[in-house]
């Protein structure tokens, strides 16, 4: 090979590297703010850098005149929050609850109040900034480029993910599932959807396990800290967090979570992001044992988070 030729080859060789470094800093590392999906057009959100507020888009509403609160227990004329703690499958797995007079107290909320890939802060900081009663994490919309995103009523993302079940809580507070195939962003946004959750899969549908017992996400191994969300009826939720990956708590699959789920009672249930993501906050407080590797005890830092307030 001459002179010139090991020149361009090496020329080549530091550009790709140039290039596939430049790649995972923006998909892992750099923050970067992305503008929303403009109404009944398909805008690609990728090449974006414009800050969207997703507190400009929040209802307005009073705070209680009276509340009752204890280390288990929150309730005032809109809201009832009821925590219980169970031990199954060798695992410590918390739930709240949640019975609501309007969906309205049923939220989301960015990280930094901002829609963008790499922003990212511990559930609890977001949930004490939006003076959340109940909140757990959501489904980490910031770590992939695809899957719809709807939060409180606006459209962020339009592009779906193949063969991803969607979780959408309708404003009337109901729970329609369904992927990214069967409707477009826009249609989900204009039949009604205030919130829309790329993660998956459904756990249960109308109240029968629909997930198969060896399922899992991705390469996830099968015991795992899991969050989840579901509905009794109308207005009456459960949200779920499961520990896992230590010696207290084994951690759940996800047949083993949609059982639990369909014991509680729920019609439909919905995985959202869990391993070290996995986080309930209530009344300033973490109730479970957040851990990605079993071995430190903390709060992975999250995209947004699902939460019952004002």
């Amino acid at each position: 090979m001459s002179l010139k030729q090991h020149a361009a080859a090496a020329g080549y060789c530091i550009l790709l590297a140039v290039f596939t470094c430049y790649v995972l800093l923006d998909t892992f590392v750099l923050a970067s703010p992305r503008q929303p999906a403009a109404a009944g057009m398909n805008t690609s959100l990728s090449d974006n850098n414009v800050t969207a507020d997703s507190s400009q888009t929040e209802q307005t509403t009073s705070q209680p005149a009276e509340s009752r609160s204890t280390d288990t227990l929150y309730q005032d004329e809109n809201i009832r929050i009821q925590l219980s703690e169970y031990r199954e499958n060798n695992t410590a797995i918390y739930a709240a609850d949640v019975v609501l007079t309007s969906a309205e107290y049923l939220k989301t909320a960015f990280a930094a109040d901002t829609y963008g890939s790499n922003i990212t802060a511990a559930t609890s900081d977001i949930a004490g900034e939006k003076n959340a009663i109940l909140a757990v994490n959501g489904d980490f919309y910031g770590a992939r480029r695809t899957g719809y995103v709807i939060r409180n009523g606006v459209l962020y993302r339009d592009t779906g993910s193949a063969d991803t079940d969607v979780l959408c809580i309708m404003a009337d507070g109901s729970f329609l599932m369904t992927n990214s195939g069967e409707y477009t962003a826009q249609e989900l946004i204009e039949a009604g959807v205030r919130q829309a959750f790329s993660f998956g899969p459904a756990l249960v549908r109308d109240g029968a396990v629909s997930v198969r017992a060896d399922q899992e996400v991705g390469r996830a191994m099968a015991s795992n800290p899991r969050t989840a969300i579901g509905v009794i009826d109308p207005l009456h939720y459960v949200f779920v967090t499961a520990d896992g990956r230590t010696s207290e708590s084994e951690g759940l699959s996800l047949s083993e979570l949609a059982a639990f789920m369909q014991r509680l009672g729920v019609q439909n249930a919905y995985n959202l992001d869990g391993g070290g993501s996995t986080t309930m906050y209530f009344n300033g407080e973490i109730i479970n044992t957040p851990t990605t590797n079993g071995r430190s005890i903390k709060e992975r830092k999250v995209s947004d988070i699902v939460y019952i307030g004002y």
